[in-house]
């Protein structure tokens, strides 16, 4: 099979916002208690943290992560986790059915963000509570002022603020499954009172609002008119939350998906502008992907399991390699929509639908998405370039059609040029011809492919089956039928 990618230099998508590499971490099942933080654990630092995941969370570059949730949030009493760890209530969670220690809270989750150099997504809680508490916790984390909540910071030894930059207006508020969910209306004003309290505190701070919970809601499109309308002068983002799964077990379909991801992106985009153009604003609405993912296998998990428990095994998803294709083709989506993508977070970090897993008092290892993910973060920095794409294409399951190949392109104005491609071809490998306008002489100087011929195999703690290889450059550039790759050329 051939191909073709056409590369101009005139051709700019946008800058890509280091912040589309974002993760998160939400208190659900294994991700904090026995994921980050282990203090029994062998590899553990003095404050309980496993240095073996800060190790393998430093190869992925993150630049933010999420926190406290995702459905947690809406329940959560931030108070609960801080100060003297002896004196914190053990409660009930009822977002995920378990018991919330409350030995980790904003105190040490800031410090683990120093030490994974990452910088930290807050969310507020606006399910059970609402703006009084937000611009309370906003004072005891950015405020230098000498009030009640930054001096109750400073007594628990935090001289310095914390000084989180982005803040979440809650999480999934249209979803009945969320504690005091809300209609369209009634979110849009609790956020927008909410943001009015928060950006008095700290102008500097920039916010997010919430989108549906998934492009399949009933309410998409008239949620996000009525949340826009009322907070639009207030706010900086609008959240998308999207998951793909394969329980029909059609591997074409599955990995067409990252077009549906494309137009799910474009659609909401279209109704930000929409309401710009109402409201006769200056201002664009940029959007924040903070939930993003293949889960599927452990999606109901958490209603058969057994209840109470502490940091239960919970979404605990087992990658394959064909997910490792779809979740390298998602990355790709979000760097071709750079220009209005600003944020983006892999769901989740640690052991929850994670790249990174572990085994309590044991190892850490590398799942199959981890690889793309890491790729994209290090090297996928820069200019997006709109490429144009020749390739045969297979009809999806919806009868649409799909081309075989899928990339993207990036300038890092270091004299180099990046390209990340996936063959969705399950049969046949791909000769592809790159022709590259505006850069002057180009030379391919690395050639790296994620494969496994095996789409169901899986890495595990014994054995790293699915890991990246480089590949001799040759005058003919091969990709692999069910390939990942990244080409770099040097200009």
């Amino acid at each position: 099979m051939k191909a073709k990618i056409s590369i101009d230099k005139s051709k700019k998508i946008g800058e890509i916002d280091r912040r589309i590499y974002g993760s998160f971490i939400e208190h659900l099942g294994r991700a904090v208690y026995n994921g980050i933080y282990e203090p029994s654990h062998e590899n553990a630092d003095e404050c309980g943290f496993r240095r073996d995941v800060l190790e393998l969370i430093s190869e992925l570059n993150v630049p933010i992560v999420r926190y406290p949730g995702g459905n947690f949030v809406s329940g959560y009493n931030w108070e609960d986790g801080i100060g003297p760890k002896s004196e914190r209530p053990r409660k009930l969670e009822l977002a995920w059915l378990s018991v919330e220690t409350n030995e980790v809270g904003i105190d040490e989750f800031q410090e683990w963000a120093k030490l994974a150099e990452t910088d930290v997504m807050m969310a507020v809680n606006l399910g059970t509570r609402g703006p009084d508490d937000a611009r309370n916790l906003i004072e005891y984390c950015n405020s230098d002022t000498n009030t009640y909540y930054a001096n109750l910071r400073r007594k628990n030894g935090f001289d310095k603020p914390f000084g989180f930059k982005l803040w979440c207006l809650g999480n999934e508020m249209d979803g009945d499954w969320q504690i005091c969910h809300k209609t369209a209306e009634e979110y849009g004003r609790i956020a927008t009172e909410t943001a009015k309290v928060l950006k008095w505190v700290d102008p500097s701070i920039e916010l997010v609002a919430c989108g549906s919970s998934d492009p399949n809601m009933p309410t998409y499109g008239e949620w996000e008119k009525t949340v826009l309308d009322h907070t639009y002068d207030y706010v900086d983002y609008l959240s998308l939350h999207c998951y793909y799964g394969n329980k029909a077990q059609d591997t074409k379909n599955f990995l067409a998906r990252a077009e549906d991801m494309d137009n799910f992106i474009k659609k909401t985009a279209k109704i930000c502008d929409e309401i710009k153009l109402k409201k006769n604003s200056n201002k664009t609405i940029n959007l924040s992907f903070d939930e993003w993912n293949v889960w599927y296998r452990t999606k109901d998990e958490e209603k058969t399991a057994e209840r109470w428990q502490i940091a239960p095994h919970l979404l605990e998803e087992k990658y394959n390699f064909e997910d490792a294709l779809l979740v390298g083709c998602m990355l790709m989506t979000l760097q071709n929509n750079c220009d209005r993508v600003k944020i983006a977070c892999l769901a989740q970090l640690v052991n929850v639908i994670a790249p990174i897993m572990t085994e309590n008092g044991g190892k850490a290892w590398k799942q199959t998405i981890f690889y793309p993910y890491m790729y994209a973060s290090v090297y996928g920095n820069g200019s997006a370039l709109s490429s144009k794409n020749e390739s045969e294409s297979y009809k999806s399951s919806e009868g649409w059609d799909i081309p075989y190949l899928y990339s993207s392109v990036i300038d890092s104005s270091n004299g180099e040029l990046t390209i990340f491609a996936v063959n969705r071809s399950l049969n046949e490998d791909m000769e592809l011809d790159v022709d590259i306008c505006g850069f002057g002489d180009c030379t391919l100087i690395e050639h790296t492919e994620l494969y496994y011929d095996d789409l169901n195999a899986t890495n595990d703690k014994e054995n790293e089956r699915i890991k990246p290889v480089k590949r001799d450059i040759a005058d003919n550039v091969i990709l692999k039928k069910h390939s990942w790759n990244m080409l770099k050329y040097k200009y």
